[in-house]
C-alpha cells in the first residue's frame, strides 16, 4: 500500500492550552488511558455506571446482549427520552435558556426548558389526538425552526418513531422514505429560508403525499406566511392543533430498546438506507459524548451548526446537549446570507462557547478570507469542533489561528449515522492534536485500522477503519432490510463493524480517516487516498476546498482529475494549473500528478456539507451527471462544472 508521510507528521503535536487544561473534565493523556483502559477491560461495567447518567424509570436488569451483529443494551431498563431531556431539568433550570433561535430574516425565538417542555407536550397530546400511537412513524420535513426539535421530542414522548427528511430534498426523495417507513402523518411547513428565498416545503410536499398511501394527515407550520395549497380535511395548521392541546402530557415508561427515530442515509447506489436507532443506548451516546468531547459547563452557550436533516442535528443539536441541559443555538439559513459574516454576528450576540461546524464549512470560510470573522469579536468562544469529512490540515490550522485565535482547542470528530455518536475524536483539556488527525478512539470505542483479513496495518499504511466491539448508540439494522445491515456493516470482515473509511494509525497510535474506501484511487498499481492529494492541494496558498476523483486511464488504469475551488484574491489560470500539479507531485511524490485540474467557483456538496465525489466521478469521466442527485444542494453547481469543461474542450 502507499505510505502516507504528510508533512504535519513531523511537526510537534498541539499540547491543550494550559488554562483550558486546568479547568477540563479529563486533563492529561495519562487520565484518558486510565478510563480507555478501564472501559477496554470491563465494557459492560463502564457503560452501567455511565448509564446513571439517565434517569430511568426502571433501572436495568443486564447491560448487554450480543448476538453478532445484533446487540441488545440496558435490558429491562424502562425510560422516556423526553423526560430525560426536558422534565428533569425542570425543577432547578426550567428558567435556564434552552434555545436561542434566529431566522434567516431575522426573526429570533427564545425558549426556556419550562417553555420547550410545555410546547413538547401540547405538540405531543396534538399527536395522540391524531390517532398517533407507539410505534407509529411521523415523517417530518422542516426548515431549521424551533418546531423541529419539538416535533421530535414529541414523538420521542409517546413513543412514536420519527423519521427526519432533510429540507432540501426533492418530491422523489420524499416519497421514497415516506413509502420505506409507511409513515402515517406528515410535519412540514409552508415554506423556509434559503438565502433570501423562499422554499417552497408545502409545495413539493403536497406533490410527494400524491403517491403516498400510508399518509392520513399533513400538519403544516405557518413560517413564512406565502399562500399554500390546501386540502381541507388532510392538511392542518401547526399553532391551532398546539393552542388547542392540552400542556399536560406525563412521559409514559418505554423499553431501552424501543425505536426511537429512523434516518435515511444514501447509500452509493441502490435505494437510501434506513438506519434504526433505538432509545436508552442512543441517547446515552450522545449525552455522555457531548459531554466529554465538548467538555461542557453549566454556563456553555453551544452552537451545532448541523441540519436537524442529519444525524449530526439530531445527536448534537437535539438529543446530546438538551439532555445535559445545555442552552443551544439554533439558526435557520445559510451562512453567507445576507453577508459572508453571518456565523460570527451570530456568535458575537449570543456569546457562543462552543461552535461545532463541519470541515467543509471551515475551508469555504477560509476561502472568503479573514477580514469577514476578525471584525467580530469572538472572545466568548472557548472550544471549536469540525465533522463530516476530514479535515486538511491547512484548514485545520486556519480555523485554529482565525477564529480560535491560537487559544481554543479543535475537537475533530469522527463517526457516522450509523455510529449515532462520536467514536474518534481528541479531548480538549486532555489529547495533544495533530492538524488532520481525529486522533484517538473515547473511552468505551474500541476501533483498529486493518487489511481485508483483519490483521492491524502497519503505521503509516493504509487500511480499513473496523470498530470491534458493540457501544450502546449503534444501529440496530437497516430498517425493513436486516440482511443488508448484516451484509454491509458486518460481513465484510466477519465479527466486526466495517466503517466504510480508509484509514492510516501514525505511530503514536493518532487515526487520520482518509475518507471512503471507494475514494481510493488506484494508478499503475500504487493505492493514493484522495484525502492525501486533496490535502496537498489545498495546502497551497492559493487554493481553499479541493476534491480528487479518478477516471480510467488506458496506460495507468485511472488517471487523477482535481477540482479547486480557489482562495479570495486567485483567478484561474493555465500557470496556475500547472504550478498545482507540479506541487502535487513535490509533496506526495511523481506517482501522484494528477492528469487534469479544473478549476470550480463551488464544489457539488449536500447540505450537511460533504462533497458529492460520486457526482464527479461521472463528470470527470462522462462529462455529466446521470445519478441520484436529491442529496445535491445546488444543481446549477453540476450545471457550471459541465459547461465549463465543454468549453475547455472547444
Amino acid at each position: 500500500m502507499q505510505e502516507f508521510d504528510p508533512q504535519v507528521l513531523n511537526e510537534k503535536p498541539i499540547a491543550p492550552p494550559p488554562e483550558f487544561q486546568r479547568r477540563a473534565r479529563i486533563r492529561s493523556l495519562d487520565e484518558y488511558g486510565k478510563l480507555y483502559e478501564r472501559a477496554k477491560n470491563d465494557p459492560e461495567g463502564f457503560w452501567g455506571e455511565q448509564a446513571k447518567m439517565l434517569d430511568w424509570f426502571e433501572p436495568p436488569k443486564k447491560i448487554l446482549e450480543w448476538d453478532v451483529p445484533h446487540a441488545k443494551w440496558f435490558i429491562g431498563g424502562k425510560l422516556n427520552v423526553s423526560y430525560n431531556c426536558l422534565d428533569r431539568h425542570l425543577a432547578t433550570n426550567g428558567k435556564k435558556v434552552a434555545l436561542h433561535w434566529e431566522g434567516e430574516d431575522g426573526k429570533r425565538v427564545r425558549l426556556t426548558y419550562a417553555e420547550m417542555h410545555e410546547r413538547v407536550c401540547r405538540f405531543a397530546n396534538a399527536l395522540l389526538g391524531l390517532g398517533v400511537k407507539t410505534g407509529d412513524c411521523v415523517a417530518v420535513y422542516m426548515p431549521m425552526i424551533p418546531e423541529l426539535p419539538i416535533a421530535l421530542l414529541a414523538c420521542a414522548r409517546i413513543g412514536a418513531i420519527h423519521s427526519v427528511i432533510f429540507g432540501g430534498f426533492s418530491a422523489i426523495a420524499l416519497i421514497d422514505r415516506i413509502g420505506d417507513a409507511k409513515s402515517k402523518i406528515l410535519i412540514t411547513a409552508d415554506g423556509g429560508y434559503r438565502r433570501g428565498h423562499v422554499v417552497p416545503l408545502k409545495e413539493t410536499a403536497d406533490k410527494a403525499v400524491e403517491s403516498c398511501p400510508t399518509i392520513e394527515k399533513m400538519i403544516v407550520v405557518k413560517r413564512t406566511g406565502e399562500e399554500v395549497a390546501w386540502t381541507q380535511g388532510r392538511d392542518l395548521w401547526w399553532h391551532e392543533l398546539e393552542q388547542k392541546a392540552s400542556p399536560h402530557c406525563p412521559a409514559p415508561s418505554f423499553d431501552s430498546e424501543q425505536p426511537l427515530y429512523i434516518l435515511y442515509t444514501s447509500g452509493t447506489t441502490g435505494k437510501p438506507k434506513g438506519v434504526l436507532h433505538t432509545t436508552a443506548g442512543y441517547l446515552l451516546g450522545a449525552m455522555y459524548t457531548t459531554q466529554l468531547v465538548f467538555d461542557l459547563r453549566d454556563d456553555d452557550v453551544y452552537w451545532c451548526t448541523a441540519d436537524v436533516g442529519w444525524v449530526t442535528g439530531h445527536s448534537y443539536l437535539v438529543y446530546g446537549p438538551l439532555a445535559n441541559c445545555t442552552t443551544c443555538v439554533m439558526y435557520e439559513g445559510a451562512p453567507d446570507f445576507p453577508k459572508k459574516d453571518r456565523f460570527w454576528e451570530i456568535i458575537e450576540r449570543y456569546k457562543v462557547s462552543i461552535f461545532y461546524s463541519s470541515a467543509t464549512a471551515v475551508r469555504a470560510f477560509m476561502a472568503w478570507g479573514n477580514d469577514w470573522v476578525t471584525k467580530h469579536d469572538l472572545s466568548s468562544v472557548r472550544l471549536l469542533g469540525t465533522v463530516g469529512e476530514p479535515i486538511n490540515p491547512a484548514a485545520w490550522k486556519w480555523y485554529f489561528d482565525v477564529v480560535g485565535q491560537k487559544r481554543c482547542p479543535i475537537v475533530d470528530t469522527w463517526w457516522q449515522t450509523e455510529t449515532g455518536a462520536i467514536m474518534i475524536s481528541p479531548l480538549p483539556g486532555a489529547t495533544p492534536t495533530k492538524p488532520g488527525s481525529a486522533t484517538l478512539p473515547l473511552p468505551g470505542v474500541i476501533t483498529r485500522v486493518v487489511t481485508m483479513q483483519g490483521e492491524s496495518v502497519a503505521p503509516g499504511e493504509t487500511g480499513y477503519l473496523i470498530i470491534e466491539k458493540p457501544w450502546p448508540s449503534m444501529l440496530r439494522t437497516i430498517f425493513g432490510d436486516d440482511e443488508r445491515f448484516k451484509r454491509d456493516y458486518w460481513s465484510r470482515i466477519p465479527g466486526v463493524y466495517f466503517t466504510g473509511d480508509a484509514a492510516q494509525c501514525d505511530a503514536d497510535g493518532y487515526i487520520w480517516v482518509l475518507g471512503r474506501v471507494d475514494d481510493v484511487i488506484k494508478v499503475a498499481g500504487h493505492r493514493l487516498s484522495s484525502m492525501e492529494i486533496e490535502s496537498a492541494l489545498v495546502s497551497h496558498p492559493s487554493v481553499a476546498e479541493a476534491a480528487v476523483v479518478a477516471r480510467p486511464d488506458e496506460i495507468k488504469g485511472e488517471a487523477i482529475v482535481c477540482f479547486v475551488t480557489l482562495r479570495s484574491g486567485h483567478s484561474h489560470s493555465a500557470a496556475l494549473q500547472t504550478a498545482l500539479i507540479e506541487h502535487v507531485a513535490v509533496t506526495i511524490g511523481s506517482i501522484a500528478r494528477p492528469s487534469e485540474v479544473r478549476f470550480a467557483d463551488l464544489l457539488p456538496k449536500t447540505r450537511s456539507g460533504k462533497i458529492m465525489r460520486r457526482l464527479l466521478r461521472e463528470l470527470a469521466e462522462k462529462g455529466g451527471v446521470s445519478g441520484d442527485v436529491t442529496t445535491l444542494e445546488d444543481m446549477g453547481v453540476i450545471q457550471k462544472l459541465a459547461s465549463a469543461k465543454a468549453l475547455d474542450e472547444e
